[in-house]
């Protein structure tokens, strides 16, 4: 097994169904973990739902149904997300599951034997939208006059017992962490953000509940349940093995989440790890919001869209593509069905998905296999260097998270493909050249091998049919595989047949309605 690698996406909230930010979040993180299986590394890759909280109660009151029906219910709308997404998830975690409550009870007494914890009573600003408490110099006033929370939603004065955590304890040893690790919290933006609310001073955190029991229930302290951050956090440690001593993917490596709770994942969840002497993640990234027409998603203007229902007019990897290439990764990006055909048409089904359908076409047509020996120009050994180079251009900036901009560099490659076949013209050297044809076909199909197995974990099932074409193994489509053209060889010994391709991505039309 090679090294290991751990992401996580957040685990949802699901007191509704699945939006556009979810299958944003879930896809990047799919393709980042498949990057990483191609690269060797024994990846873990964890999501999942976030299942209690005064949200879910609420929502299950006003249904007239137990709340436990509810997070099963609305849990299944996030898992069929996934699997409709192609999401490669080694686990699908609900917070309502056996070794979870395990785990959290764990974290809990081990944060207490550290003297972390202890109980008093809460008077303060609380916002159920969040689950979150604020002090009042961090609410902002609405338009009425009320008092908001910094993400625009309602805060309620909230008074009980609870616990709380001496989350002011660990300012100094996290603005430490944050300067000798300057990667802990990226993109940059965020981390001086956070920098800036750390210094700022911590106060003391709440950390159970009493006012409902949808919950984990705090160890030895009847009536209290966890404050569902300690809870919702501690998922990546559930997934990880903890409390067994023999966590083999912990710590994680990274937790891919959005930029509205980079507060929680940068400062709460260190701040526990380190009460519980744990080790601490590599890194926090917080992606910025996938807009619809540059408005961000509301049901009161009734904008909000199924991720499926994309899925299903556009097709899974035209969605996957779409999203990855549109949006600079960190920063907010925007959707529309008119951006989504043009960006797709244009680069996925045109240049490349043209690029492999002509080329396996017309070897299929005219040779029925694939070519042996021709004569070789310089020209072909130029294509493969600048498709290697794209390649390593999109491997590069994929392990720094620059995911639209490795798309870009390998898309230098696709074009220097299509630059050649229309240079080359092998539909006139049949007549002209049969030898030479052979050696262009022969060199086309080296690098759409080669761009095929570099653009799997965005477009896992259109780039994997082409390969599939083409006769590649499975177990031949990683970094690894890319310099090594033995399949070609095994491949035109064995004389199979090249039947004529199925288009692996075709052209999209715009719906009659546009999303």
């Amino acid at each position: 097994m090679g090294e290991p690698f751990y992401i996580t996406t957040a685990i949802s909230y699901p007191n509704g169904k699945p939006h556009i930010g979810h299958a944003y979040e879930a896809i990047a993180a799919d393709a980042i973990a498949r990057f990483q299986r191609q690269a060797g590394r024994d990846v873990r890759f964890q999501t999942g739902t976030d299942e209690h909280g005064l949200k879910m109660v609420q929502t299950a009151r006003d249904r007239g149904m137990p709340v436990a029906d509810l997070a099963s219910e609305m849990s299944s709308h996030f898992r069929r997300m996934c699997d409709t997404l192609n999401i490669s998830y080694d686990r699908f975690i609900r917070t309502t599951d056996a070794d979870h409550y395990r785990a959290s009870q764990a974290i809990w007494q081990a944060m207490e034997a550290s003297g972390d914890l202890y109980l008093d009573r809460y008077e303060g600003w609380y916002s159920v939208r969040d689950e979150a408490f604020y002090d009042e110099k961090e609410l902002v006033v609405g338009e009425g006059g009320e008092k908001l929370s910094p993400q625009g939603t309602p805060v309620t004065w909230t008074a009980e017992e609870t616990w709380f955590f001496r989350l002011s304890k660990y300012q100094q040893p996290l603005l430490d962490l944050y300067s000798a690790n300057p990667d802990f919290i990226r993109p940059e933006a965020r981390r001086n953000e956070i920098m800036r609310f750390v210094e700022g001073g911590l106060s003391d955190l709440s950390v159970s509940r009493t006012s409902f029991d949808w919950g984990v229930p705090v160890p030895g302290s009847p009536g209290h349940v966890m404050y569902v951050w300690v809870d919702a956090l501690t998922n990546y440690l559930t997934g990880a093995g903890y409390p067994e001593a023999d966590m083999h993917h912990w710590p994680a490596d990274l937790h891919l989440i959005g930029k509205d709770i980079v507060r929680f994942h940068t400062v709460y969840w260190p701040a526990f790890l380190l009460s519980a002497q744990l080790p601490l993640p590599q890194s926090v990234f917080g992606h910025g919001f996938v807009l619809h027409r540059g408005e961000k998603m509301s049901k009161s203007v009734g904008n909000v869209v199924d991720p499926a229902d994309l899925a299903s007019a556009f097709g899974v990897d035209a969605l996957r593509y779409f999203l990855l290439r549109e949006v600079s990764f960190g920063q907010d990006g925007s959707y529309s069905a008119e951006a989504i055909v043009t960006r797709v048409n244009a680069e996925l089904a045109n240049a490349f998905g043209n690029l492999a359908q002509r080329t396996l076409s017309f070897i299929a047509k005219n040779l029925g296999t694939l070519p042996d020996t021709g004569r070789a120009e310089d020209a072909d050994g130029v294509l493969i260097e600048e498709v290697v180079v794209a390649v390593a251009g999109l491997n590069q900036t994929f392990s720094d998270l620059m995911l639209s901009q490795g798309i870009e560099a390998w898309m230098r490659g696709v074009f220097a493909c299509n630059q050649y076949i229309d240079a080359q013209a092998p539909w006139t050297l049949r007549k002209t050249d049969p030898d030479r044809m052979n050696a262009v076909l022969r060199t086309l199909v080296r690098a759409i091998r080669i761009l095929a197995i570099a653009i799997l974990p965005v477009v896992p099932a259109g780039a994997g049919a082409i390969l599939d074409q083409l006769g590649v193994p499975e177990d031949e489509r990683d970094h690894a595989a890319i310099d090594d053209d033995g399949w070609y060889a095994r491949r035109v010994a064995s004389g199979a047949p090249l039947p004529p391709p199925t288009p692996a991505f075709p052209r999209l039309e715009l719906p009659a309605e546009t999303a």
